[in-house]
Formats: C-alpha cells, sequence, structure tokens
C-alpha cells in the first residue's frame, strides 16, 4: 500500500507537503519535514483507499531537537 499523506505543521510557517510513503502515520510519530523535526497529533483518512493508494491528512505540531 502507498500512503499519500498531506502533512499540515500547525502554528507555523511551513505550508506543508504532500509525501508519498510506504507506512501509514501513526499519533505520537515523529516525521521530518523540510529540516524541521514534527510530531504527528492527529491523522484522517481523506477518502477510502483505491487499489493500492490510501489518501491521509496527518496534523503535526513542530518540536524542538531536544524533545526527540
Amino acid at each position: 500500500m502507498i500512503y499519500k499523506v498531506s502533512y499540515v505543521i500547525v502554528g507555523g510557517q511551513h505550508r506543508g507537503m504532500v509525501i508519498n510513503q510506504e507506512e501509514a502515520p501513526q499519533v505520537g510519530h515523529h516525521v521530518e519535514l523540510d529540516e524541521q523535526m514534527c510530531e504527528i497529533i492527529e491523522v484522517q483518512e481523506l477518502v477510502p483507499p483505491m487499489g493500492d493508494f490510501a489518501y491521509l491528512h496527518a496534523t503535526c505540531r513542530a518540536i524542538e531537537k531536544e524533545e526527540e
């Protein structure tokens, strides 16, 4: 399964991005977006999976390096 994930960082200046990945994002996991480390705080399915693709939206918050 390929997950097309739309990432948005709340309260930041980052515009977000869409990434294709082989694992679904999980709340509490960390992800690096353009050199900014973020924690996933919410994941929503945008539409039901179609074939080998799933479409998700992940809301994140920026975290400092020492929070990792």
